[in-house]
């Protein structure tokens, strides 16, 4: 049985510590080594959402606070966790078609899906927070025991607060292979 390896970064470790952002680049050249040892967890949890419309802000509120905001610039999707803070976001058309596949209507705005990404993970173990750079250009805090996720291609670096990380994420069951 593999062995679960969930790397802890401190923020004295990473290089660009005293950057005021952290940027997607910088995050990959330093995490990538770490990410690749972790083994691979699932989103477990079903997921709403609608189609944004171009323009619409949304503003991300994890039970720690505001993670981050972000405007709806190309065809995209609002995503809902079933998570106790109920957490929103914003996921381009194109990643959110690899990533969920539709199960059924909640109402008439909103639709349930059932994830099929994957990704790997470090684990935030420094106590001062800081930021990074979000996929979409936006500031992204990071505190201490988050999780900064990156899907198996390694083409994105993002947060995931702790206590939504266990609520919607389980390693993946290897015997499923």
């Amino acid at each position: 049985m593999k062995k679960l390896i969930l790397t802890g970064l401190l923020l004295s470790n990473l290089l660009y510590a005293n950057s005021l952002l952290i940027t997607q680049e910088q995050l990959k050249e330093q995490l990538i080594p770490s990410l690749t040892n972790s083994i691979v967890f699932e989103k477990f949890k079903p997921i709403l959402a609608r189609e944004g419309k171009i323009g619409e802000t949304i503003k991300t509120f994890t039970k720690d606070g505001l993670e981050t905001i972000n405007q709806v610039t190309v065809p995209s999707y609002i995503v809902k966790n079933t998570t106790d803070a109920k957490e929103e976001y914003i996921i381009t058309k194109d990643k959110f078609e690899k990533r969920y596949v539709f199960l059924k209507k909640e109402n008439k705005t909103w639709s349930f899906f059932k994830p099929i990404g994957e990704i790997k993970v470090v684990k935030i173990k420094n106590n001062n927070e800081f930021f990074i750079l979000a996929p979409w250009g936006e500031k992204m805090i990071v505190k201490k025991d988050d999780f900064l996720v990156s899907p198996l291609d390694y083409s994105e670096i993002y947060r995931i607060a702790n206590k939504e990380f266990f609520e919607t994420y389980k390693p993946k069951d290897i015997l499923q292979k």
